[in-house]
């Protein structure tokens, strides 16, 4: 058959949940285009229905991934970079494409996407190290702090610009599931193609179903759902003021506080936070509760 003849295989992207891949729950897409206006694809239109069910998906999985070793989930961790590692030209042309920078750019922007969840690999089993004490107490007894994970954690992902699609996507899951929590993201709205790509890739590297859940579509759709879910344990807002602006970004604070959950602040600024340079600690941190166990001295 002659190559002028053939018919281009359009990919169709789908949402994320459970470690599966279903579409919407309404059935409804939207158009993806880049910067000129010319489409890319068409992206699930995900509805609070499908935050709903993700969240599901994420409770159901806490238990098991809770419960890993600290060990175990760092190898699982280091197995997505090298998943990543694999499609890295695929994900660069998403970049790209997406986010309407130059191929360069993008592939350093995926380089050090690969490099990030290796960065996180390595702190599964120390953070404790950090974030955990023994105290000193009056009496024959040990008193240890040993810190937990907080539970289901959903995200609103930076948005798109300056390669925060992908990048900063990363920089806020990884480190949620490193200590031990279930994610579920709101994708960046305008550039959700390499968020749901991921997916794909999350789904072949060993981790649970349900660990992390990605959802594509209007975000004033998904993360009032998120914020005020009985079920969602924490919040990370980060891309809640790109996506929505700042008075919608105080509307999700304000009903995660009806269910006392924990929340992470957006930047009041959100192109101005530069998710290339080294993470630091505070987002492994963020996600943690602190339990306190007593033990007698044995004679």
């Amino acid at each position: 058959m002659s190559e002028s003849l053939r018919l281009d295989v359009f990919k169709t992207y789908k949402l994320y949940v459970g470690g599966k891949f279903p579409r919407s729950e309404s059935g409804r897409v939207y158009e993806v285009t880049d910067s000129k206006g010319q489409w890319l694809a068409n992206a699930p239109l995900g509805t609070r229905k499908d935050a709903r069910d993700a969240v599901l998906a994420a409770r159901a999985a806490v238990k098991g991934w809770s419960g890993t070793t600290a060990y175990n989930r760092g190898q699982v961790l280091y197995r997505v970079a090298e998943m990543l590692q694999g499609r890295r030209e695929q994900f660069a042309a998403e970049v790209a494409v997406s986010e309407n920078i130059g191929a360069k750019k993008a592939a350093a922007l995926v380089d050090a996407a690969i490099d990030r969840w290796v960065w996180y690999a390595g702190w599964t089993d120390k953070v404790a190290q950090i974030a955990g004490n023994g105290n000193p107490v009056a009496g024959p007894f040990f008193n240890l702090s040993v810190p937990e994970p907080t539970g289901v954690v959903g995200i609103v992902a930076p948005q798109a610009g300056y390669g925060h699609s992908f990048l900063g996507l990363v920089s806020v899951i990884a480190p949620a599931i490193a200590t031990g929590n279930t994610v579920v993201v709101a994708a960046a709205a305008d550039a959700p193609l390499p968020a749901l790509s991921l997916g794909e890739v999350l789904a072949t590297s060993d981790l649970p179903g349900g660990v992390v859940n990605i959802l594509s579509g209007r975000t004033a759709d998904i993360a009032p759902t998120l914020a005020s879910h009985q079920d969602v344990n924490a919040v990370d807002l980060t891309g809640a003021i790109a996506a929505d602006g700042p008075g919608a970004a105080a509307e999700l604070e304000a009903s995660a506080a009806d269910t006392l959950k924990r929340v992470v602040r957006p930047e009041v600024d959100p192109f101005a936070q530069d998710w290339t340079v080294a993470p630091g600690t505070d987002r492994l941190l963020s996600f943690l509760e602190t339990k306190t166990v007593w033990h007698p001295i044995g004679i």
